[in-house]
């Protein structure tokens, strides 16, 4: 394992808090690998970046040789997370969580490595519990604290319904974490109160506390309002690779600091250089284009990532090369100069534009620019490109007498 402050630092990379930092140092110098523990309510078929900020970090501590535990909340998942909401949240059923969680599994081993991942749902211990078990937890917390909860207060003030069930919903996270014996357990800056909850409950069922890694909720596209698929802001990881870069490129130039410290796994020193690069003039929209093919490379590969660009409706780069390049043979009784063979393969109108072409750097041969020194030598075959569109896979033969 790295050292304690060199999983400290991977740790707090674009965390919002760490609860309690001294209490995590103690956990990390033991040496052992710990149980890092997070949980989704599988309430939606599908999963955008902003849900995957968590499963990021719980990748980072599959990499520092720690214990991740995905659980899914197929018996939260009917209760309704009540965090940030307004209003009740209307109950799923069963059947519907269970076809959720299925597609959880299959997207979120994108990010995880599979080997290393325990999936746990919650039903497994929640559909143990009898009655007596279910008043001994509901026991563990009173009205009056519930009530501090920022959404409850707010609901409460303004005279809105809160619904018995809803506060039975922070009960249950914070005995999952009993139930898995957490020592770690990551959540959103809105699940503060739910992940505190599970360290009341370890201490009062005679465990010690786990510590808290709260994650910031991921702005949208707009670069303003949470990353949210009713708002329209959203990148969903099952969208096609040229959608996915599309929206990616189109970010605000501010906002990919944030998109690389949150969704990037490319070491924070390598984006600072990035940062620095644009400080000295380079273009964002490339430093941007970096952060696309990495993202659609995790989620479709790397020959989809390769392609994206173009998918997405753009021009070739620089340098590449269009799939259909057709092939020219040509015959000379002699090696011809790189003008010449050009003109004579119909890339460029005449020779004089071929001469142009060379001498503004316009014309490739197997990728390398060239310039009018270039002899094409009999039995040779290159690609050559000649300005921006005109492409061939020209071969040169010795001719027939």
């Amino acid at each position: 394992m790295k050292s304690v402050q060199e999983q400290l630092s991977v740790i707090k990379r674009g965390a919002d808090e760490v609860l309690v930092e001294s209490e995590l140092v103690t956990k990390l110098e033991r040496g052992a690998p710990l149980r890092i523990k997070a949980g989704f309510d599988p309430t939606a078929p599908d999963l955008h970046l902003g849900h995957t900020v968590l499963i990021n970090k719980l990748r980072q501590f599959q990499d520092l040789g720690h214990q991740v535990v995905f659980l899914i909340g197929d018996f939260t998942g009917m209760i309704g997370d009540p965090s940030g909401k307004s209003t009740t949240r209307p109950p799923l059923t069963r059947e519907q969580v269970l076809e959720n969680a299925e597609t959880y599994k299959n997207q979120v081993f994108k990010i995880l490595d599979p080997s290393k991942t325990e999936v746990a749902f919650n039903s497994s211990w929640m559909d143990q519990l009898s009655p007596a078990d279910f008043i001994r937890l509901a026991s563990q917390y009173t009205v009056a604290r519930m009530l501090e909860r920022d959404d409850f207060s707010k609901r409460y003030a303004a005279n809105q319904s809160i619904a018995i069930h809803e506060f039975l919903y922070p009960l249950v996270q914070g005995y999952d974490s009993v139930a898995l014996k957490a020592d770690v357990e990551l959540g959103g800056t809105d699940q503060k109160f739910n992940l505190l909850m599970g360290r009341e409950l370890q201490r009062s069922y005679g465990q010690p506390s786990q510590c808290i890694v709260t994650m910031p909720l991921l702005e949208g596209l707009d670069g303003v309002k949470k990353m949210s698929k009713s708002l329209g802001n959203y990148v969903g990881i099952q969208e096609p690779p040229g959608v996915m870069y599309s929206k990616l490129v189109s970010i605000p130039d501010s906002l990919m600091w944030r998109y690389f410290e949150l969704l990037s796994f490319r070491d924070m020193a390598e984006v600072e250089g990035f940062r620095t690069d644009v400080a000295r003039g380079a273009n964002p929209r490339d430093i941007k284009m970096k952060l696309a093919e990495e993202i659609v490379a995790r989620f479709h590969g790397e020959e989809a990532a390769a392609g994206a660009y173009r998918s997405a409706g753009n021009r070739m780069k620089d340098g590449e090369l269009p799939d259909d390049i057709p092939s020219i043979d040509l015959q000379s009784t002699e090696d011809m100069p790189i003008a010449a063979v050009l003109n004579r393969a119909g890339l460029v109108k005449n020779a004089a534009v071929a001469r142009d072409l060379l001498a503004a750097g316009s014309v490739r041969v197997d990728g390398e620019v060239v310039d009018r020194s270039f002899m094409f030598r009999r039995g040779a075959t290159h690609v050559c490109q000649a300005g921006k569109k005109a492409f061939g896979r020209i071969s040169l033969s010795a001719e027939q007498s």
